[in-house]
């Protein structure tokens, strides 16, 4: 029985330190626009979005193949990639996303304007 309960606490440690934490998704995003966008030579949508960040406008999609469409609101964020070449007018951004249930989805900024 004792190892059973050190085997539990083990478990249970685990399970929270891999949880996210809330503080760290502190980018406010604003989904404004989403759609299902069918992948070539597949039957998986990706999700694609338009999204308000600071101002900007964006179109983010989703790095997994969710076949779902995200309900338009507010969602906390942060930044996972930034990464620039060739001086700074190249970039690489993905956003991560932090949901109610404490689930998080990865998504790449494919577009922007203003």
């Amino acid at each position: 029985m004792k190892h059973l309960a050190i085997a539990f606490f083990f478990l249970l440690s685990a399970v929270a330190l891999a949880a996210p934490n809330p503080s760290d998704y502190n980018i406010n995003v604003h989904v404004s626009a989403t759609r299902m966008v069918l992948e070539s030579n597949s039957l998986a949508y990706r999700q694609n979005l338009n999204v308000v960040v600071d101002g900007k406008k964006y179109e983010l999609e989703s790095v997994d193949r969710s076949n779902a469409l995200l309900m338009l609101g507010d969602y906390k964020a942060r930044l996972v990639k930034d990464q620039h070449w060739a001086a700074t007018y190249d970039s690489w951004r993905v956003y991560e996303f932090l949901f109610p249930d404490k689930k998080t989805r990865q998504f790449l900024v494919v577009g922007e304007s203003e």
